[in-house]
This record gives structure tokens, C-alpha cells and sequence, in this order.
């Protein structure tokens, strides 16, 4: 039985510099895949999930707690079987070549799988000798690794003295001892503080830019927008969008007119100046008063007028596009928790 930590590493290649020659494009692709759980809540599993994931790139599954997103991985990475559907890693049916896909694959769950009272390199060299490298070149790559997640400082610590920052680099780099084609990353940032996802962030980053194709779960909005080339967005097992960031903030129709008030009480006088403007439904959030408009400048030259003849003196007034977070909730209905 696997461990929901994933405290696996696959591989049977000896070369952990060797990559293999991924033939299609589509590294990843997932068709009408189904999973239900016995005695699960509706929606639940996967119902019809669709995926396809282009080589080099970092593909987002964005969804709330219960969306499917690690079932997904998990049969995606051969650890779970589904009840129907098809799907393939590098050109290797999950299925009927599930020995073909773990060759290829590099998994980092939820939780970090190393080992608290060994070293940060003892950790990478244990995990070395486990994908049948000699001591030698496990200790090397060991090395090279330590580099490339900027590790060298700590590698003779105790990984339990790590900050989770740390502890989740060396969770990935112990995902690349064997260099692999595509990586799939499980909520890489679940409970970490703000500094410690920026350095997550920036070693995802840099796998993909060594040529790593990376399938990444989140819950966050944010992380999504900041590393994913694509994202597809979860609802009850299902993808309800996909496409890039800014394709899916476009579907929004509108930009945004943020106008944050000094004084409380001139808040109706604005709304009734900004309604003319309006491409939807106004929002209010305390003395913030957000307009969706279609004509960006046009809107914000005749709003900024509009004050001025009102003797109305706002303490900020911006445009953006919409967030991810609109995007989901306006195509869903559901909250993503942030």
C-alpha cells in the first residue's frame, strides 16, 4: 500500500543524467477519466476528467478541497487505477504501460517524504542508492542537486531544523534524482508562509526551465497565476475551464475601476457617478468600490472627471484586470479557499 505522503521515488534508470525521448508533444493526456469512491460524497472522484499537457510547460490543476485534483495525479502516476476512461504519460498508456510511465515520472506529494533526523545530503544519497545508483554517484548527484536548490549552506544539517521552505526543496530535488521527463507536483505550498512559497515557486520554476514538464495541484489562485503556463479549473471531478491565465481572466468580459474612498459617507454619491460606467454588477467591500468597464481609459478619464466635479478626492483609483479568483467564482459558483 503506497502512503498518502507518496514516500515513493520512481525509476529504473541508472543514468540519473539520462533523459528519455519523449515522441509526442501532448506529454500528458487524459480523456472522459472516471473514478468514483464507494460510500463517497456526489461529486466526488473524477466524472469525465479531460487533460492534455504540453511538453516543457507547467499545466495547473486548479480546484477547492474535494475538486479531484489528487485523484487526477494519482492515477496519472500510476497509483491509482480508474474505473474508465484513457490516459498517458510520455506516450505510455496508464493502464497497460503503467512500468513505462513510473520510468518517466517524478512524484512529490503533499507531504514531504525525506527523513528528519538525516542530512539534507544523507537524505538526497539514501534516495540515490534506492533508485540503484552506486555510492559514488549517488553522492554526486547528491551534490549537484544540493547546488541547484541552493542547499549547499544547510546539506550537513539535520533536516528536521529546516524551515518548511527548505524542506520542500529537498522534497523536489529528491524527486529529481533520476532527472525525470514529467514531474507531478501535489499542493506544493499547503501550509507553508509566504517566503517559503517564493522559494517553492522559484525551484518550480527552474525545473521547467531544465526542461521538466510539470503537472501542478493548487488551491491557491495565486500560485497558478504565478507558475502556470495553462490551467484547467475542477468542479466535482470535471474540468468546467481551461486555458491561460489571461484567457481566463478575458472570458471575464470587463476590466475593473478600483476606487477606495477617504471618507465613508461619499461612498453612495460615487456609485450613482460610477453606475453609468458599469459592465455588470458592482461591488462593495468596505470603502472600496469596484466598476466592471469595457473601455478601460475611457472609464477611468470620465470617472476621474466625475470626482473632480463632485469635489470628491478618492485615496486610490486603479484599473486591473479581473483575478483568478472572479474567474472561478464566476465560471463555478464555488470559492477557492486562499
Amino acid at each position: 500500500m503506497v502512503p498518502e505522503s507518496y514516500a515513493v521515488r520512481y525509476s529504473l534508470r541508472l543514468n540519473p543524467s539520462e533523459r528519455w525521448e519523449v515522441t509526442t508533444q501532448q506529454v500528458i493526456e487524459a480523456a472522459d477519466v472516471r473514478k468514483n469512491y464507494r460510500g463517497g460524497t456526489e461529486g466526488a472522484g473524477l466524472n469525465g476528467f479531460d487533460l492534455t499537457v504540453t511538453a516543457g510547460t507547467v499545466t495547473g490543476l486548479l480546484g477547492p478541497n474535494g475538486a479531484g485534483k489528487t485523484t487526477a495525479v494519482r492515477i496519472l502516476s500510476t497509483l491509482l487505477e480508474m474505473d474508465s476512461g484513457q490516459a498517458s504519460v510520455a506516450g505510455y498508456d496508464v493502464r497497460r504501460q503503467g512500468a513505462e510511465v513510473r520510468r518517466r515520472i517524478g512524484l512529490v506529494g503533499q507531504y514531504a517524504a525525506i527523513d528528519e533526523v538525516l542530512t539534507g545530503r544523507q537524505n538526497l544519497t539514501m534516495f540515490g542508492r534506492l533508485n540503484h545508483l552506486a555510492h559514488a554517484k549517488a553522492a554526486k548527484r547528491a551534490d549537484e542537486l544540493l547546488e541547484q536548490f541552493d542547499l549547499v549552506a544547510a546539506a550537513g544539517q539535520a533536516v528536521g531544523k529546516y524551515s518548511g521552505g527548505m524542506r520542500r526543496r529537498l522534497d523536489l530535488a529528491a524527486s529529481l534524482i533520476v532527472a525525470p521527463d514529467v514531474l507531478f507536483v501535489d499542493e506544493p505550498t499547503t501550509g507553508l508562509d509566504p517566503a517559503a512559497r517564493l522559494e517553492v515557486w522559484a525551484a518550480v520554476r527552474q525545473l521547467v526551465s531544465n526542461g521538466t514538464t510539470v503537472l501542478l495541484t493548487t488551491q491557491y489562485l495565486e500560485e497558478a497565476d504565478q507558475l502556470a503556463d495553462r490551467i484547467s479549473m475542477l468542479k466535482d471531478g470535471k474540468v468546467v475551464a481551461e486555458g491561460t491565465p489571461d484567457q481566463l481572466k478575458t472570458q471575464l468580459g470587463s476590466d475593473w475601476l478600483d476606487l477606495v474612498l477617504t471618507d465613508p459617507a461619499e461612498l453612495e454619491v460615487v456609485r450613482r457617478l460610477a453606475e453609468p460606467l458599469a459592465d455588470g454588477e458592482l461591488k462593495i467591500e468596505g470603502q472600496r468600490l469596484s466598476v466592471p468597464v469595457k473601455d478601460r481609459t475611457r472609464a477611468l478619464v470620465v470617472m476621474a472627471n466625475s470626482l473632480h466635479e463632485a469635489n470628491i478626492e478618492p485615496e486610490d483609483i486603479t484599473l486591473r484586470r479581473p483575478t483568478l479568483d472572479e474567474v472561478f467564482l464566476h465560471l463555478t459558483g464555488s470559492k477557492v479557499a486562499v
